[in-house]
């Protein structure tokens, strides 16, 4: 863990999802000040990131954003954190914390409860470009 660069954000997401894959390159390309480092759940890093934190991943069905040595947040509250991180008028999404984190959290479970049935799953992690495999750890 003492690798991990102390001043990104490091998100760890479902590496065989369609629509997490697709959230990975949309964050990418709007993440004009370089905050974010991609960690698949299912990789080496990403379980022991995952245990050193203390989250059992194979009952986490969520992503996951982690600033190394301050907090984690997943779910809604992880979604909610990317976008006011991006900025711009992305950090307009924190106008739903306005709800509570259950009501949030539901809808959040809800969508990731679909995603393979309505946006599929690769047969294995998705491998970055040369240009992007500065973003993954």
């Amino acid at each position: 863990m003492q690798n991990l660069p102390k001043n990104k954000k490091i998100l760890l997401f479902d590496g065989v999802c369609n629509l997490c894959n697709d959230a990975v390159q949309f964050i990418i390309k709007n993440d004009k000040n370089d905050i974010f480092r991609f960690v698949p759940l299912q990789s080496e890093l990403g379980i022991e990131i995952c245990n050193y934190i203390g989250v059992d991943q194979t009952k986490m069905d969520s992503i996951i954003l982690y600033n190394p040595g301050v907090a984690y947040y997943y779910k809604s509250s992880a979604v909610l954190g990317i976008g006011e991180n991006l900025g711009g008028i992305y950090s307009l999404a924190s106008v739903f914390k306005i709800f509570p984190e259950k009501l949030r959290n539901y809808i959040y479970d809800y969508i990731a409860g679909n995603r393979y049935k309505w946006y599929g799953k690769k047969e294995s992690c998705m491998i970055p470009t040369p240009e992007l495999k500065a973003k993954f750890l």
